[in-house]
Formats: C-alpha cells, sequence, structure tokens
C-alpha cells in the first residue's frame, strides 16, 4: 500500500512539474495588452485566469493538509500572478515531497485542482492565439520535464513548431 501511495505521488508530482513547464510557456513573452484579452463579457481574462489557478493550487494544499479552504482571489499584477503560480505550485509540491500524511485522496487532488489548472492552461494558450500573441507548438513528449522541477526555471523547449 505505501509503495501504491509513493507512486501516486510521484505521479502527481511530475503532472505539478508538467503544469509548471506548459503554465510557464502559456504566460512567458505575452503581449502587454494579453493579460486583461477579454474575449467575451462573459469569459474571465488571462489574468482572471491566473489568478484562479493560483487559487487551484491554494486549495489543493489545503486539502492535502486536511482542510479544505476556497478563496476567490482577485488579480494581482500580470508579474505577480505568474510568480504566485509557481510560488503556489512550489508549496504544493512541497508539502507533497515532505511525507508528512495527506487529508485528501491522491487521485481526489488529481481529479480535481490539478486537472482543472490544465483546463486553465489550455485555455491561456487559445486566448493567446485568439488575442494575437501566439506561443509555438511544442512536442510535450521531448520536453525536458523534471519532477520537483515547479518554478520558472523552466528549460528551453526542445521540439518547437508552427
Amino acid at each position: 500500500m505505501a509503495s501504491e501511495m509513493n507512486a501516486s505521488v510521484a505521479m502527481l508530482r511530475h503532472t505539478l512539474a508538467t503544469v509548471a513547464y506548459r503554465g510557464g510557456k502559456a504566460v512567458r513573452g505575452a503581449s502587454e495588452a494579453y493579460p486583461n484579452f477579454k474575449l467575451t463579457p462573459m469569459t474571465r481574462t488571462p489574468i482572471e485566469i491566473l489568478a484562479h489557478i493560483g487559487d487551484l493550487f491554494d486549495w489543493a494544499l489545503s486539502l492535502a493538509q486536511g482542510r479544505n479552504e476556497w478563496h476567490n482571489s482577485s488579480p494581482l499584477s500580470w508579474e505577480e500572478e505568474i510568480a504566485r503560480f509557481f510560488r503556489t505550485l512550489a508549496a504544493f509540491d512541497g508539502y507533497l515531497v515532505s511525507g508528512l500524511p495527506l487529508g485528501a485522496g491522491v487521485e481526489k487532488l488529481f481529479q480535481g485542482p490539478v486537472a482543472d489548472s490544465l483546463t486553465h492552461i489550455g485555455q491561456l494558450t487559445m486566448l493567446r492565439r485568439v488575442a494575437g500573441t501566439p506561443m509555438r507548438s511544442e512536442n510535450y513528449f521531448k520536453a525536458d520535464i523534471v519532477t520537483g522541477r515547479v518554478g520558472s526555471d523552466q528549460t528551453a523547449p526542445r521540439m518547437e513548431f508552427d
């Protein structure tokens, strides 16, 4: 059972490294107007989406610690939200690697906040193209994604294409 939990936690941690890599790519090099781009009156702006992702990882950490605390944060500046994105990922990853008991199952942590973050990173990527500042596509299978690397210090893409 412990080895199964360790394998599950390892996979969740690799997923967080993937979120950091893909999320970092989605926000890096965006135009100055991009954070406040509004596709329709009913959609979130990229900066609102990024703030929501930070809220998701704050929530994930609270769940892992045995609490269920949700907060809707008002967006900070774009640069501060990018820093918060990586900070909340690192805090959650740090708890997972600490060996402290999890207050929620690994599968539940994945299916809730972590999977939701991947959806929102996809939205950020799509909005970049719609806003006129697309990022290059990439073969993510070849990307240098390393478990535990959840900060802004991501490696350069290995195989991008248009």
